[in-house]
């Protein structure tokens, strides 16, 4: 496999909410350890290499279900939230790094700094109005946890009682923040990824890309028209240079698929996900969006409105339908293994090297995903290594 292919990952998605083949409605299988495991091993076979665990209040503990099926794959990456504000850094960099012991290194983390306002509220935290407050609280997190993790040491208690530097420079950790204060914080294990596990963050607001771009290993973002894609990731870059950032930030996109042999079938089937949602289910959802401070959320509210007079299309095999039940990145991807991957190309060459796909339900669509699409897109950057190959 050429270096470009190699550089391009792709993940799968574990429904921690239910499952099914429609959405809006009633889940048709329930989250089982068992159901989850099963999605997780499929996705393997299939060919992704990670997968994300999405969090909220509705769903089962990302981190519990990391560690279920990380117990039951071999080399899947667990992606998994970490919560600023519901949880302190030190622990957190604890769970983080023992996750990462425990499986190898195969820990991935996902920094979700906000939510539904309705979550947030249930969940306690005192910035649910706060939004920029919120990212801010972030920043202070992540240089927290970043600053147990590379002063982790072999023997915590002999360490933290010294408080004194050791032979190999480590100090524990003090901070004083307008959020957190640590005094002789450090983490026990040490991470096995050096030199910590990679931190994937979404936000698409100002104040969001730049604690992205101060903190971030990967930059996510929900699928969106190529410009729109090109324009968040010129704003990100720009922010790198004004901060004098010089290590890599990668970019990342969240998106659905929908890929069959023919993009008759594909559309047909794409319908078919929403052709059993509620009229109330309908409403319910217009209005929880309606609520939101996330601008990620905001956006693709402005796609799905914008396109609902042209069934919901917004580009080349590029369909908003999902968003009008469904929050989060729920633009899809429809069409034949080479139209899809032509997309997914596209991307490529804006930037993305990371891909977080999805489909109803999730089990079936990680084989047909890893059968049809995968091989089109490793073919398709095979060819272009080589053709650079050629031509160098």
């Amino acid at each position: 496999m050429g270096k470009l292919a190699r550089e391009v990952e792709f993940g799968w998605f574990i429904p921690t909410t239910g499952d099914g083949k429609h959405i809006g409605v009633e889940p048709e299988r329930e989250s089982t350890a068992d159901y989850m495991i099963q999605v997780a091993q499929t996705a393997e076979r299939a060919g992704f290499t990670f997968a994300l665990i999405p969090t909220g209040g509705a769903c089962v503990d990302s981190w519990i279900v990391g560690s279920t099926i990380a117990a039951h794959t071999q080399t899947l990456k667990p992606l998994v939230a970490m919560r600023p504000g519901l949880i302190a850094p030190v622990l957190a960099a604890r769970m983080a790094a023992s996750l990462d012991q425990v499986t190898g290194g195969r820990a991935l983390i996902n920094v979700v700094t906000g939510g539904s306002p309705q979550d947030l509220i249930a969940t306690g935290d005192p910035l649910a109005h706060d939004h920029d407050g919120r990212y801010e609280r972030t920043r202070e997190f992540l240089e927290i946890v970043k600053g147990v993790w590379t002063n982790s040491h072999s023997q915590p208690a002999k360490f933290l009682a010294s408080n004194q530097t050791d032979q190999q420079g480590k100090l524990p950790v003090h901070y004083s923040g307008r959020y957190f204060e640590v005094k002789g914080g450090a983490s026990l294990p040490a991470p096995v990824q050096n030199p910590h596990p990679p931190l994937y963050f979404g936000g698409s607001s100002p104040v969001g890309k730049r604690v992205a771009a101060e903190t971030a290993d990967v930059y996510l973002m929900w699928a969106e028209p190529l410009e729109w894609i090109r324009e968040q990731i010129a704003e990100v870059e720009g922010l790198k240079r004004e901060i004098g950032r010089d290590r890599e930030l990668r970019y990342g996109l969240r998106a659905q698929v929908m890929v069959r042999e023919t993009e008759e079938e594909a559309w047909k089937e794409a319908w078919e996900i929403i052709s059993k949602v509620d009229p109330k289910a309908l409403l319910q959802s217009s209005q929880r969006f309606s609520q939101t401070d996330a601008t990620n959320q905001k956006r693709q509210n402005e796609l799905r409105e914008g396109s609902r007079t042209n069934n919901f299309v917004i580009g080349p095999n590029l369909w908003t339908g999902l968003s009008t039940v469904r929050g989060g990145g729920a633009v899809l991807l429809v069409g034949t293994p080479d139209q899809v991957s032509d997309r997914i190309l596209e991307y490529v060459d804006l930037g993305i090297s990371s891909f977080i796909l999805s489909g109803y339900p999730h089990l079936e669509e990680a084989a047909i995903t890893g059968e049809l699409l995968l091989p089109a897109v490793k073919r398709k950057l095979e060819e272009r290594q080589q053709a650079e190959g050629v031509r160098g």
